[in-house]
């Protein structure tokens, strides 16, 4: 993310997501698990992308996700490099990653539905859509609870 909408959406994640399991900063999920060994062609593929031109992005509403809340994020460019990225590694991807996803950045999760009601209710008093801006990519190594950055690319085009 941008840094002002990075900055945005960590601040609500730290304020909303309950902190035992916030082991995370706001990001936007395009694949759940890739395996290790294809790392380096991730590299490739993320910093390919990223010498173009940074995908239009959209807030568009406040969502439900059952026992949490997120805004979605309109982009069909960035949804078109997660095609890509799909694309080229079919045959390794988990069901999960087969599906195609609803882009959107995390403000809660884990909570009683009640409380994410609340808080849905809450956010969308006052959201007007907006454009988000995507900074660049990057793949993480999950370590039972801290994650830790594999590669980064900024978009430069």
């Amino acid at each position: 993310m941008g840094a002002a909408d990075f900055a945005w959406a960590d601040g609500l994640r730290r304020a909303h997501f309950p902190p035992e399991r916030n082991v995370l900063s706001a990001h936007i999920t395009l694949f759940h698990h890739l395996p290790p060994s294809v790392l380096g062609e991730v590299s490739d593929r993320l910093k390919a992308l990223c010498r173009g031109p940074a995908p239009v992005a959209r807030l568009s509403e406040v969502m439900m996700l059952g026992r949490g809340v997120a805004y979605r994020i309109d982009s069909p460019e960035l949804a078109a490099m997660r095609d890509e990225l799909a694309e080229a590694f079919t045959g390794l991807l988990t069901p999960q990653d087969q599906a195609r996803p609803r882009l959107h950045v995390t403000v809660q999760n884990k909570v009683a539905p009640a409380e994410a009601k609340a808080l849905a209710e809450q956010l969308r008093a006052d959201f007007v859509p907006r454009p988000f801006a995507i900074a660049g990519l990057a793949a993480w190594h999950y370590r039972g609870g801290p994650w830790e950055l594999a590669v980064k690319a900024s978009f430069r085009g």
